[in-house]
């Protein structure tokens, strides 16, 4: 993780060399460009994909209702290729080349942070439709908003759901390292499941390595074990997830996995085969039939323009994500990149897709507090299991 922390730094210093700021003149029927990031390529691309069609609708959205301030808009879409020097070029040629007024996209927080100080140096909002480690707008500066919850908040919401629901008492932790999603996800859970269940409570603490899902090793650790543990919380990729899942069901390990929202992907399914009790965090199901009415609203439109279901939730973090820009135009009376941040810091309940948002001035309140759906898979189907609010969430 050292390595990669230095890359994308490295990264950054030189980008930021060359980001300009200052606008430039426009006409009202310009359109307003909204530049999107995603993780259309690469490993990611199995979540970040929806992502950026989720977004696509929102601007659809938009544009059939006239736009924003009698202006057309335009999402112009880079992708990210799951690298964080592609992220930040892209970036960059965006605010230089593209003139947008803000940008959304990423599911990644070490992409995130690779493309958070562009946006920052430019002065402009950058909503995040996927990252979630609560840590990031302070990492990175006013600029910086999720649209998703954060790592702490979902890692408490599996840790006392395994408790409290499961009566699950003892717990085993595997953690994927080189990633900051996956590490600070797994310190979250650990955290809060030490409160309520005790110091002694977490039996086996392991990991596997960056592009290594080969966990035969730490398959036979935890089955040398004296006593099994209640539940697993196994805090993966999501390219690695159904493989890492699989080879411990394969192994007769039966009890529940817990994992977080990057298990929000068709691959857990079609890697993993017809699993059951694998337990995940997301901002929502989408349904015909479930969730809220602008939840199924938004899985006809989806259906309609892609024909096939939402794959996952992240088209709807890709859509909130749009919409929370376009709030910020219209509550700002314009694109000024500083007024639209300070929009952004005074909504209250907006309505979304994937639940709703509120933000507040301070830098821990650019991640918005939501319910998690606590999904869960039934011989390879998921159900939601239940919408899920942690009663105590750890610091950022």
């Amino acid at each position: 993780m050292k390595n990669r922390i230095l890359l994308i730094a490295t990264v950054v210093v030189l980008v930021l060399a060359t980001v300009a700021c200052g606008g430039t003149a426009t006409k009202s029927e310009d359109p307003i460009k909204i530049g999107g990031v995603f993780d259309i390529t690469g490993g990611l691309a199995s979540i970040g994909g929806p992502n950026a069609d989720g977004a696509q609708i929102a601007v659809d959205d938009l544009n059939a209702k006239g736009g924003i301030m009698g202006r057309p808009v335009e999402l112009v879409l880079r992708d990210s290729k799951t690298d964080p020097v592609t992220t930040a070029t892209a970036g960059t040629e965006l605010v230089e080349n593209e003139h947008v007024v803000g940008l959304v996209g990423l599911v990644d927080s070490d992409l995130a942070l690779a493309l958070g100080p562009v946006a920052q140096t430019a002065g402009i909002p950058l909503v995040t439709s996927g990252a979630t480690s609560p840590k990031l707008p302070t990492q990175v500066g006013k600029s910086m908003f999720l649209a998703a919850f954060g790592d702490n908040t979902q890692a408490a919401a599996s840790a006392e759901y395994a408790y409290k629901e499961l009566g699950a008492r003892t717990a085993y932790v595997l953690w994927e390292k080189g990633i900051e999603y996956t590490t600070v996800l797994a310190e979250y859970f650990q955290q809060r499941w030490t409160e309520i269940a005790g110091a002694d409570s977490i039996l086996l603490v392991d990991f596997y390595q960056q592009g290594d899902p080969n966990v035969s090793g730490q398959v036979a650790k935890l089955k040398g074990l004296p006593t099994q543990p209640d539940m697993l919380f196994i805090a993966s990729e999501p390219d690695d997830c159904g493989t890492v899942v699989k080879q411990f069901r394969d192994a007769g390990i039966m009890q529940p996995i817990f994992g977080g929202d990057a298990y929000d992907t068709p691959l857990l399914i079609e890697v993993a085969g017809p699993v059951s009790d694998v337990y995940y965090t997301a901002p929502s199901l989408l349904a015909a039939d479930q969730g809220t009415t602008l939840g199924q609203e938004f899985y006809n439109k989806y259906v309609a323009k892609f024909g096939n279901p939402p794959e996952n939730a992240f088209p709807a973090l890709g859509y909130d994500a749009v919409m929370v820009l376009a709030k910020a135009i219209e509550d700002a009376g314009g694109t000024d990149g500083a007024k639209m941040i300070a929009a952004i810091e005074k909504i209250k309940d907006m309505p979304g897709v994937a639940g709703n948002l509120t933000y507040g001035p301070e830098l821990n309140q650019h991640v918005p507090q939501k319910q998690v759906a606590m999904i869960r898979t039934v011989n390879g189907e998921l159900t939601l299991a239940a919408m899920y609010a942690p009663e105590k969430v750890p610091a950022p």
